[in-house]
């Protein structure tokens, strides 16, 4: 029997999109591809992730190629990590506390896929304001245009959180943009304020600084005086030292969550734990505060710091090795 050519043909490219459809997601050289979700531009998230990527022991793995990707910050990233969109990610504690329980604001999935690998260093609240405001609490922003992070960053879920619990969430004229956005919005009198929740110092307000004279709201006297620390007991208390910025001379009280390198719970173990064995070395974390002095926290001994979420067994095994647990 004669077998009709068009026939033929399409049984053929079957045959190769099948082919095409099976073959597995790694590259020429049998690497497998790795996105580590980092943040927006002018954070500190983003850093690590370029960081990671760049770290040379890193790059000459023949097992994993590491692609540092930008976003909106921590929810973000621990949405995309969960969905496995992303491998690794920096997610602050307390979001990754919150989204496995579900009870993320206006969110009740559980993000059960999402496991910690190490402790990174503690991100904090500032608020920067002109020199002169009369701004010297949150509440003083009732009616200001205010930066409040991008949607989707940890820094606007953790300034809807404060400031909701303050009662003027709903009060004060918002904008959800990025920090270096915020800083030149700000240099320019576009904003009365705006909030950042990330590592110090930070590049953006150092910007600012530059442009404008500025000040920093006391966040702590807020945070104690309302109750905050009672109702999300994952924030602490911290100062921003005397001088980190252009004219900010006497040390701020703020409060901080704890920045945490993710993975999902699928990422095999021997990656987690090679990663790990290179970055947590003398030479791995130089290399890492030569990128930005805030991860001069990084260390061996503050490895599982602020972690209150289960472990990826490829850390368990490294953090157990090193006496940790």
């Amino acid at each position: 029997m004669k077998t009709n050519p068009r026939t033929l043909l399409a049984m053929a490219s079957a045959i190769l999109l099948t082919g095409i459809l099976t073959v597995p997601s790694i590259g020429l050289a049998g690497k497998q591809r790795m996105v580590f979700g980092g943040g927006p531009a002018g954070g500190t998230f983003q850093i690590v992730a370029n960081a990671i990527q760049t770290y040379g022991p890193v790059k000459k793995s023949q097992d994993y190629k590491i692609k540092a990707q930008s976003s909106a910050g921590s929810v973000e990233n621990l949405r995309k990590v969960d969905s496995g969109r992303m491998q690794f990610g920096v997610v602050f504690s307390g979001h990754l506390h919150l989204g496995r329980q579900g009870k993320l604001k206006h969110d009740e999935k559980k993000y059960d896929n999402v496991l910690a690998v190490a402790h990174l260093y503690g991100s904090l609240a500032q608020l920067v304001v002109h020199k002169g405001s009369g701004i010297t609490s949150v509440k003083d922003l009732v009616n200001k245009k205010v930066g409040v992070g991008n949607a989707g960053s940890g820094a606007f879920a953790n300034c809807e959180f404060f400031f909701t619990h303050l009662g003027i969430w709903d009060k004060i004229k918002r904008n959800a943009i990025g920090y270096n956005e915020a800083a030149n919005a700000f240099g320019n009198n576009q904003l009365d304020a705006f909030w950042l929740f990330t590592g110090f110092p930070s590049g953006a307000v150092t910007m600012a600084a530059r442009t404008k004279d500025i000040e920093l709201v006391d966040l702590d006297r807020d945070a104690t005086e309302s109750g905050f620390y009672e109702r999300y007991p994952y924030f602490g208390r911290i100062d921003i030292p005397a001088g980190t910025y252009k004219g900010v001379d006497k040390a701020m009280p703020s409060f901080q969550d704890f920045s945490l390198w993710v993975a999902h719970a699928e990422v095999p173990d021997e990656i987690v734990y090679d990663l790990l064995s290179k970055l947590y070395t003398r030479e791995g974390l130089e290399y890492m505060v030569g990128q930005k002095k805030t991860f001069e926290e990084m260390s061996v001994e503050t490895g599982i710091k602020g972690i209150v979420t289960p472990l990826h067994p490829g850390a368990e095994k490294f953090w157990r090795e090193q006496g940790l647990l």
